[in-house]
């Protein structure tokens, strides 16, 4: 498991693949949560600008990271 920092309260999804580097760019990002194939706690999620918080986990492509404030 990877982890994410964050320095304000909260992250968007698209931005946090692309910190952990699990995603190239944002459209790349964008699509893949689009198709379904990311999750955040366990749950599919389909938006991009979801706010994810200190706990939030988040699996895509084999891979699962965590964010910590």
């Amino acid at each position: 498991m990877e982890f994410v920092k964050i320095r304000g309260e909260y992250i968007k999804l698209g931005q946090a693949l692309k910190l952990a580097g699990l995603s190239d760019s944002g459209v790349d990002a964008k699509y893949a949560i689009q198709d379904g194939k990311v999750k955040v706690n366990g749950q599919v999620e389909y938006q991009r600008g979801k706010k994810l918080h200190d706990g939030d986990t988040v699996e895509y492509a084999g891979q699962t990271i965590k964010i910590e404030a």
